[in-house]
């Protein structure tokens, strides 16, 4: 991947496109150290980190921790990805989308345009449960300002709420145009790009934060003992991006053999060929749309009702955070079979193996030892639905070993700073492995096409 790198920067093209991304994504970082007036930090991060809003502190990861901050891209892409969660599931139920995703170009320039709209709303509708939830409820909101205007609290508490409402919308969108361009202009897509440097960014600030803990840095006394703890992090960071790089990278791979047919004077095919099937070839949309999915009852009731007995009963009975073990174990087996349940549901989406056998047998190919038509296709869903198996399971286990890592340091360690062990979060880490694999491929054909192109000229 650094040979790749290298060689980028030696092509004049592709070396703009690198400066371009690395500009827009210093643009985006920037962006979520602006503070917004309005909101009394401390006491809005105090309500991000205390544990009681678990799908928030993800969200703030991705953001890098701009929403613990309250800066000006707070909701990050999270809008933006939600809204396309929904058209891709949207796409699948109804016809008029489903022509417009197979009209080429001009399709997919339309569902973009209606993901945009889609964006706004979902960015609106979080933007208000956060408003409505810490400043309403907590009243962190800050008056002051207002109130030397003439206006009473009440009345700034409506002007502020509103004004962050449009800031944190807008911060948003902002967010996603910067996106659209580096994926129009620089390497790879810019969506996961920003996904990538949020996570790779809040990582980053908790690992000088624990090093500066063990050096003694500022006021508080060297700690050798953390030492051990970023030691033990390194390992398992390793050990994990190997398990994650080894299953992402291997594949099955189906032979279909082509007969020779003779066409005038001339004979085609007689070549072989082979169906790459990953086993993760659904990535990490299955944890998206499980995690997504099954903290929406909880993120609804906490944002407008965060006192209500319905929200602390969904704390005990339903949540990965409860105290109780009966709690962690439906929340747990849940999880586990909105997982299995995406991982097909997405796998159907992506790969149809009727289309594909008769993409074969038009081209005159065939899979040796399987009659061609149905038959095929019955053998491609065969091998598919057990790839698919492999592939969810997998996604479970990455899912419950931060669970399991925590238990055992808090239960049997006895740790009480679980900073690092957040960071050692696997879907993020799953998703940062992805996104770097995507960046080297992206950058090889890039590269390729250049060379094809120069060795034409």
């Amino acid at each position: 991947m650094f040979e790749t790198i290298k060689n980028c920067f030696k092509v004049k093209e592709i070396r703009k496109k690198i400066w371009i991304t690395l500009l827009l994504l210093l643009i985006f970082r920037l962006g979520c150290y602006i503070p917004v007036p309005g909101i009394t930090v401390s006491t809005f991060s105090d309500y991000i980190t205390s544990g009681n809003y678990s799908f928030l502190e993800i969200l703030s990861d991705i953001t890098g921790g701009s929403l613990a901050n309250a800066t000006l891209f707070a909701l990050g892409i999270s809008p933006y990805i939600n809204a396309s969660i929904i058209l891709q599931l949207l796409t699948v139920g109804i016809p008029a989308l489903e022509r417009l995703s197979k009209q080429g170009e001009e399709g997919r320039k339309k569902i973009a345009q209606i993901t945009r709209y889609v964006t706004i709303v979902l960015a609106v509708a979080q933007a208000v449960g956060i408003v409505v939830n810490f400043g309403v409820q907590s009243g962190s909101f800050k008056t002051g300002l207002f109130e030397a205007l003439g206006a009473s609290e009440a009345g700034a508490n409506w002007i502020i709420g509103i004004f962050l409402t449009v800031v944190y919308t807008a911060g948003s969108m902002l967010v996603m145009w910067i996106g659209e361009r580096i994926t129009e202009y620089g390497i790879s897509n810019g969506i996961s790009l920003i996904i990538f440097i949020g996570i790779i960014s809040t990582a980053g600030l908790t690992i000088v934060a624990k090093f500066g803990q063990a050096v003694g840095l500022g006021v508080d006394k060297a700690n050798p003992a953390v030492l051990w703890e970023l030691l033990g992090f390194a390992i398992l960071t390793i050990l994990e991006f190997t398990a994650i790089v080894a299953v992402d990278l291997s594949e099955r791979r189906i032979p279909v053999q082509y007969a020779k047919q003779v066409k005038g004077r001339r004979m085609y095919g007689g070549q072989s060929s082979n169906i790459p099937m990953k086993i993760s070839g659904a990535g990490v949309m299955p944890l998206i749309f499980a995690f997504a999915l099954i903290s929406f009852p909880q993120m609804i009731i906490s944002l407008f009702w965060p006192d209500s007995g319905a929200a602390q009963g969904i704390t005990d009975w339903f949540s990965g955070s409860s105290q109780y073990w009966y709690g962690q174990l439906i929340y747990t087996v849940t999880l586990c079979v909105l997982i299995f349940a995406f991982a097909f549901f997405y796998q159907s989406m992506q790969f149809n193996p009727e289309d594909v056998s008769k993409t074969i047998q038009q081209n005159g190919g065939f899979i040796q030892g399987i009659r061609p038509g149905r038959p095929t296709a019955d053998y491609l869903k065969k091998i598919s639905n057990r790839i698919t198996l492999f592939g969810a399971i997998y996604l479970s286990l990455v899912a419950l070993i931060p669970s399991v890592l925590s238990l055992i340091a808090v239960s049997l360690l006895g740790a009480t700073d679980t900073a690092l062990l957040s960071v050692f979060s696997t879907t993020g880490i799953l998703i940062v492995v992805s996104v770097a694999l995507e960046l080297d491929k992206q950058l090889e054909s890039q590269l390729m096409m250049k060379n094809y192109k120069g060795f034409l000229k």
